[in-house]
């Protein structure tokens, strides 16, 4: 789908998708656990259903709830109800007699990366052959890492070249000692989850001499805590043990909001002046894109949080969201950025330093090239498309930002055009955000991929579609 991006204010308030990290953790918890677990106000998204999908594959009960619930983001549906709780029956993968099921065709994880590595781990607790495949992007994507400290650990393993999809697990988990290097914190929430459903006796034991991404393990590991697994780890997280014989219990309450998403109307606020309101947002949260908000206010945009009133079912007893104000009223200004704990706020960072006044260096972030596509590359390219002086770097990239303009000074450095999503969520969301500034009307092929994880991203800035 191509759509059409005409230079605008953005402003106004919307609420944050629920986090698409916490959504999968939770239902790959549920899936593997005991009795019935409760997952209010999660992301209907495309990554969310193909955990969906492979959950029920593995035996895992998952029913709907919809309503007529405003409070919820995700997209209603022919009646106008929206999906607000997933009842998931749980398989007991940890307790004796629970069983992974053998599904007979191979699991499509369509473009979820974060459901293809973490549910590998989970069905090599089974005893059956259990193949994962996905999208074009999905098969390009190595798990060699991850495959090898699985086979450490007793599993039998294949895969395509290079570690890629599509690969095949079979069990048992037999425990043992390996070495596992993270350039994706993925690998490590991969064992961290399933290593706890091992036989009792079972002793997983992981060294890590490279750990990018340190925040998601930071989401993980609170799930484990809440689930009382007795795991040790170094301050550091240079290394873990895990002893099997656990079980997880059911679960209950809403998912929180998603720092990743919400980064992108707060990208549309520091490019188009704002200000945008964020509803549904906890500054507690482990979620480590929330910093993205951190360095729009380094860059001179004003952000502010303020008390949210919620009722108490939608804010499911937990601690109080809050709203979260973008606006700007000067010029934004470059700085030096080190992305290495949050790869995915390279799409929107680079975005936002194309009106910034001087350079902006995003640094340490050479990991940005594994995700859906090489997003270092695909960004210097897709900006420069609109005019953009930006640098690609081995880690990262410098962006030689804008300094006359509109919108307080700041812009716009950016001309209309034409560019591409590159079927990129994050890439394209990026792309549509910066066009509010660009000095004509941007096209934009490949819009219909914010739906990985913001579905209505487009329709949310006003995109016209053309085909």
């Amino acid at each position: 789908m191509r759509v059409l991006i005409t230079p605008r204010r953005f402003s106004g308030t919307i609420r944050a998708p629920a986090s698409k990290s916490h959504t999968i953790r939770r239902l790959l918890l549920a899936a593997l656990g005991e009795g019935v677990s409760e997952i209010d106000y999660p992301l209907d998204s495309l990554d969310a259903r193909s955990c969906v999908r492979v959950c029920r594959a593995l035996g895992a009960e998952i029913e709907e709830r919809r309503a007529g619930d405003e409070i919820c983001v995700n997209p209603p549906d022919s009646e106008g109800k929206r999906l607000v709780r997933w009842v998931v029956r749980g398989i007991g993968a940890g307790k004796a007699g629970g069983q992974i099921k053998t599904p007979p065709e191979p699991l499509d994880t369509g473009n979820s990366g974060t459901t293809l590595f973490l549910a590998l781990a989970a069905a090599a607790l089974g005893r059956g052959k259990i193949t994962f495949t996905g999208d074009e992007q999905i098969r390009r994507r190595s798990a060699a890492p991850l495959l090898a400290a699985l086979e450490g650990l007793g599993i039998a393993v294949t895969s395509a070249e290079g570690g890629c999809a599509p690969i095949t697990v079979r069990g048992p988990w037999r425990g043992g000692r390996v070495s596992l290097s993270c350039p994706t914190s993925q690998y490590l929430s991969a064992l961290l989850l399933a290593a706890p459903l091992a036989p009792g006796g079972a002793l997983t034991e992981i060294e890590v001499p490279l750990l990018n991404e340190k925040p998601y393990i930071d989401m993980t590991l609170s799930y484990l805590r809440t689930q009382g697994i007795p795991l040790e780890a170094a301050t550091d997280y240079s290394s873990f043990r895990i002893p099997g014989g656990a079980s997880y219990k059911p679960q209950r309450g809403p998912v929180p909001g998603d720092f990743s998403s919400a980064a992108f109307p707060g990208l549309a606020a520091a490019v188009s002046g704002g200000p945008v309101t964020i509803l549904g947002l906890d500054p507690a949260d482990p979620q480590g894109d929330k910093v993205f908000f951190d360095i729009l206010a380094a860059m001179g945009c004003t952000v502010e949080w303020s008390p949210e009133s919620v009722s108490p079912a939608a804010a499911g007893n937990q601690a109080p969201l809050r709203n979260l104000t973008v606006s700007r009223t000067g010029p934004l200004k470059g700085g030096v950025f080190d992305l290495n704990a949050t790869p995915d706020l390279l799409p929107a960072l680079a975005a936002a330093a194309c009106y910034a006044r001087g350079d902006t260096a995003l640094i340490n972030v050479a990991h940005a090239r594994i995700k859906e596509t090489d997003r270092i590359a695909v960004m210097a390219e897709e900006l420069g498309k609109l005019g953009a002086d930006i640098e690609e770097r081995p880690d990262g990239l410098l962006i030689h930002g804008g300094m006359t303009g509109t919108n307080g000074g700041s812009g716009p450095c950016l001309s209309g055009g034409r560019t591409d999503s590159r079927g990129d969520h994050r890439v394209v969301m990026a792309l549509e955000a910066a066009a509010l500034g660009a000095a004509g009307p941007v096209e934009i092929d490949g819009a219909e991929y914010a739906a990985v994880t913001y579905p209505g991203f487009p329709e949310l800035l006003k995109a016209e579609k053309i085909t």
